[in-house]
């Protein structure tokens, strides 16, 4: 029995709250972290600049960081009203991703399908609340992507799609592999558009050149890209692996590397099911219309474009770019092509069996998400130890990693005290995780190789207490007296507030 339209829209209606629901369920029990408190920073700059500093960063375009300005400046720095900026944009990507399936002339349960899979997953969830740029960056490419294929079918709202894809890459680098994929399809399925792509592609390119030029101005500055990602591994076939199940994980994510990669009684069941739909899909393939076979083609230059891109980049550069953060703007094409391949399914029994049983699978995952301990991170330490502080007095904090540095600056940067964050280098025996670094040309915690003063305080992260090693023995040596310490234990580590005196 076929719905009606009434029906249909409220299935939509259901989906898309149950959309908004796992976006802003758990918005709040964890602090900001490093990358968070970046974007923060950032935006907190003037106009003036806000720019300079950004493209000191080198790995980022700025549009996320004015948006943010303007945000801020609209709702203040709540953590709720933080985090709903990267929520809003997800909402906001609902929009294209209906538009994109009706122009692929997907039937709306086929659409209801691909947005339901699309809602409940975890890599989508996880990257709609943090405060960084990857929301904007999947919303203004299906944007692209929908303006894209409706510029191949009805040849309008091409400069529409020229402005969007100026604001795709001026939100992030992998904007661009957008734009390839966009050539590539024309290139394979429509050559007659080709002059006009190649045309939007050379004014995306222009409008870059200003930034492109900031970046080349930050880069002879005491910058080196490898500093920044230079810590991720270039992909094997293990992360890619990863990768996959990122691409079907309901509800669940990797929130840190203490994290299982995923729930595999679920995921591993909902992929089986997805491999036998998909050899029904094969087997029936030859019945597909041209037309049907034309937009299959360009959810798979959408999906697979990006993702090999990357990968071969990976290997091919000084440094790799892979991550599924990154490539989070194939997983819409990728879930309308698994929405489509259940669509396709001939035995309607059959097709309802396994939408039923993913279903309950993402109703599996949800509950054991649900039933989670409240989570606990060893970055929040800083911000609670923070909070402990007498702030009447001027005090020195001495630190040992620029990532401690940069968390106990953000939590006391409004302080009226005289609170002074030092950053000691060179003490044998403490290891420092060098993926975080304090920003270039960042001059609000000083460094040295020594302690100095009669009375301050002192922050590291250890498993236990010990007074017989770093750093805590070098302060012994020098006659100071260690204090009781105020401790925060997270994720297998404690972190330490520990007051220090001179003897």
């Amino acid at each position: 029995m076929k719905l009606s339209d009434k029906h249909r829209l409220f299935i939509i209606f259901t989906i898309c709250v149950v959309y908004v629901l796992l976006r802003l369920w758990n918005l709040t029990d964890s602090c900001l972290w490093f990358d968070e408190i970046f974007s923060i920073h950032a935006a907190e700059h003037d106009w003036k600049n806000l720019f300079w500093f950004v493209a000191q960063d080198l790995i980022h375009p700025p549009l996320f960081y004015v948006l943010l300005k303007i945000w801020i400046i609209v709702g203040g720095e709540s953590l709720f009203w933080l985090r709903f900026f990267p929520v809003f944009f997800s909402i906001i990507a609902v929009i294209p991703f209906v538009l994109l399936g009706r122009q692929l002339k997907l039937s709306p349960s086929t659409v209801a399908v691909a947005l339901a899979f699309f809602a409940v997953n975890g890599s989508c969830i996880k990257y709609s609340q943090e405060v960084r740029m990857y929301s904007l960056l999947l919303c203004l490419a299906l944007f692209s992507l929908w303006l894209f294929v409706r510029f191949l079918n009805t040849d309008e709202g091409f400069w529409l799609l020229v402005f969007v894809n100026i604001a795709l890459v001026y939100s992030h680098y992998f904007g661009w592999l957008i734009i390839t994929s966009e050539v590539l399809a024309v290139v394979l399925l429509t050559r007659e558009k080709l002059k006009r792509i190649l045309l939007m592609s050379l004014i995306a390119l222009s409008s870059f050149a200003p930034w492109l030029y900031a970046i080349w101005q930050a880069s002879k500055i005491n910058a080196d890209v490898g500093q920044n990602i230079g810590w991720m591994a270039k992909p094997n076939i293990l992360a890619v692996f990863r990768f996959a199940f990122d691409l079907f994980e309901p509800i669940y994510f990797e929130q840190s590397t203490k994290d299982s990669s995923a729930i595999f009684l679920i995921t591993l069941p909902i992929i089986a099911i997805n491999m036998i739909a998909l050899v029904f899909y094969c087997v029936d393939w030859k019945a597909q219309s041209a037309a049907e076979k034309r937009d299959l083609c360009l959810l798979l230059i959408f999906i697979f474009t990006p993702i090999l891109l990357a990968f071969a980049a990976s290997w091919i550069l000084p440094y790799s770019v892979w991550g599924t953060r990154h490539l989070i703007v194939a997983f819409a094409p990728f879930v309308m092509l698994l929405a489509v391949i259940f669509s396709k399914i001939k035995f309607r029994q059959l097709r309802t069996a396994g939408l039923s049983a993913v279903l309950l699978l993402c109703a599996a995952a949800l509950l054991v998400q649900a039933v989670r301990p409240e989570p606990k991170y060893i970055w929040c330490a800083w911000e609670n130890l923070a909070e402990n502080l007498d702030k009447s007095q001027p005090t020195k904090i001495y630190v040992f990693e620029d990532l401690v540095a940069y968390h106990f600056w953000f939590a006391l940067r409004e302080s009226d005290a005289n609170l002074q964050i030092i950053k000691i280098n060179g003490i044998e025996g403490l290891i420092e995780d060098k993926a975080y670094f304090l920003p270039r040309d960042f001059d609000k915690i000083q460094k040295t190789k020594e302690f100095s003063g009669e009375q301050f305080f002192i922050v590291f992260r250890d498993k236990i207490f010990n007074e017989f090693a770093p750093p805590l023995q070098n302060l012994t040596v020098q006659r100071y007296k260690i204090g009781e310490p105020q401790i925060y234990e997270a994720q297998g580590l404690k972190a330490f507030l520990v007051e220090v005196k001179k003897q």
